[in-house]
């Protein structure tokens, strides 16, 4: 039995990165032996186990074979003579597939990680070129991957995909192999490409191998599509979606703004071309595409809840400076503020990076934000209990005694100085 470290751990130590979770196969061994060693078996699809002390997996050396389409097509062979390299040759990245022997220690020296390290198909050259290449041609026969060096793309933002790696994802795509993915793991990937340091990348490398268009056809169809110059000097609708998203990364958001910043402009990739560069009710139709695309990704609760906020009033938040302290308490309503003032937040924070996802813009403050977070402050200082009371003393009942706390509360705002200020407001098209 021989044990080896293998995959992301190995990478980033070689990068100098973190590392996070370190990843374990067994080779020469079976599971009958790794049981009577005290590790505890966790795999289902393939024979994985618990570490007794550390607990951490280790995976038994193992083969595949594609036997269908998508990621659940394969028969797995695990044997005691399955060699690590064989393993290795499964492994979607030629830098996720290097191994260090588990009793390796560093100790040694700076270059000893270099010379103990197995790399039988030259990660650590495209490590040192920054180059995401696959392994084998094995690589067609699961489909996540092409999600995988999206994301991988999207945390290595130096690294670029090898012209064969990128010319193969294409054939994957024309050959229907993404259609085949489970929603759960699109979501899973798209989520975690999301939350990189440069998450516009996963969706330029997915565009470029035409995986975008099957996965995200309401996010594809945006790219070429004009804005009015005057707000957007980016003019095109993707490339201001993507910046954006880029400012998400910068603010260091939750994935719920990041998605709403995806999303919040899904509705102008269906604005009729007659009216173009105009995107009037892009709003309304970003909403309705919205739902949708959520129930088809099975997105959760939180992001979609927070996405449908930011895009059907991410424009009346950018006019806000303008509005009367009556509408801003209508818009406070509208967004659920005074229930959720943390989701509110998040919508607000969404918006500022919305704002400054504008060529040339990415450094203006953005007031907005600021403000309704203090007019929604003032509104949260009333006392609606007693609003309540006092409204009931006098007769009134249900509409009624809510129309007197939407009073008492423009009133706070209005006294805090919050209603029509002189400065104009900064709009967003």
């Amino acid at each position: 039995m021989k044990i080896y470290r293998v995959g992301g751990s190995v990478r980033d130590e070689l990068l100098g990165r973190p590392v996070q979770d370190r990843d374990w196969v067994v080779v020469g061994a079976t599971p009958e032996e790794m049981v009577a060693l005290g590790y505890t078996p966790v795999g289902r699809d393939f024979p994985v186990f618990l570490h007794p002390e550390t607990h951490e997996e280790y995976a038994l050396a193992r083969t595949e074979r594609k036997t269908a389409p998508g990621y659940h097509g394969f028969v797995v062979h695990a044997a005691p003579d399955v060699t690590l390299e064989e393993d290795l040759a499964r492994r979607d990245l030629t830098i996720n597939a290097m191994a260090l022997p588990a009793d390796f220690t560093p100790a040694s020296g700076p270059n000893s990680l270099e010379e103990h390290l197995i790399d039988p198909y030259g990660g650590l050259r495209d490590l040192r070129a920054r180059v995401l290449r696959h392994v084998t041609d094995a690589f067609r026969e699961d489909p996540v991957r092409i999600l995988r060096v999206a994301r991988f793309a999207a945390r290595f933002a130096d690294f670029q995909v090898a012209p064969e790696t990128l010319a193969l994802m294409r054939e994957m795509v024309a050959a229907g192999e993404v259609n085949h993915l489970v929603p759960e793991r699109v979501w899973q990937e798209l989520a975690r490409g999301l939350m990189e340091t440069a998450p516009a990348r996963m969706f330029e490398v997915l565009r470029a191998c035409g995986a975008l268009a099957v996965l995200l056809p309401e996010v594809d169809r945006l790219w070429g599509v004009p804005q009015r110059a005057d707000y957007h000097p980016e003019v095109d609708t993707g490339v201001h979606v993507m910046m954006v998203l880029q400012q998400t990364a910068r603010f260091a958001a939750s994935l719920p703004v990041r998605f709403a910043a995806l999303t919040h402009d899904l509705g102008k990739g269906t604005t009729p071309p007659n009216v173009l560069p105009r995107h009037i009710g892009h709003e309304e139709r970003s909403v309705r595409l919205l739902g949708p695309l959520c129930e088809r990704l099975k997105v959760p609760k939180d992001c979609r809840e927070l996405a449908d906020v930011v895009a059907r009033e991410h424009g009346h938040i950018h006019a806000s400076l303008g509005f009367s302290a009556a509408a801003t308490v209508r818009l406070l309503e509208r967004c659920d503020a005074l229930r959720k003032p943390a989701r509110f937040a998040d919508v607000l924070l969404a918006c500022e990076c919305d704002a400054r996802g504008r060529l040339g813009y990415e450094e203006l403050p953005y007031p907005q934000r600021e403000r309704l977070l203090q007019a929604l402050a003032a509104a949260q200082s009333v006392d609606t209990a007693a609003v309540a009371a006092a409204a009931a003393a006098r007769g009134a009942r249900g509409p009624a005694i809510g129309a007197a706390v939407h009073a008492a509360r423009v009133a706070a705002v209005e006294q805090a100085g919050l209603s029509a200020p002189d400065k104009p407001a900064s709009g967003c098209a």
